[in-house]
């Protein structure tokens, strides 16, 4: 199993039009994304400027079809468009 929790920075002016874009983004993802077990966005309760995309995948695999689907192509760039600096990706394996 593998999580990712990738968090971005968005500008003060953009929230709103972030969120309305990554919802459509979860849905297909949710949707149409094999060996997608969780898939969603979360804003910071003290800094609504942060939001984080919190995933849940069968495998490395799956993840990597998703990256490579024709959803994440097209609304990833235009969300990375609302940022106020870079997005922090980290990708996750169990451990124990």
């Amino acid at each position: 199993m593998i999580k990712v929790v990738a968090t971005n920075k968005v500008k003060k002016e953009k929230i709103d039009e972030f969120i309305a874009l990554a919802e459509k983004l979860v849905e297909a993802t949710n949707m149409y994304d094999e060996g997608c077990i969780h898939y969603d966005i979360y804003q910071d309760i003290n800094d609504p400027q942060v939001l984080t995309f919190i995933e849940e995948w069968e495998s490395m695999e799956t993840l990597n079809k998703h990256m490579a689907a024709a959803h994440f192509e097209e609304f990833v760039p235009q969300l990375g468009a609302f940022a106020d600096g870079p997005e922090d990706v980290h990708i996750y394996q169990k451990a124990l």
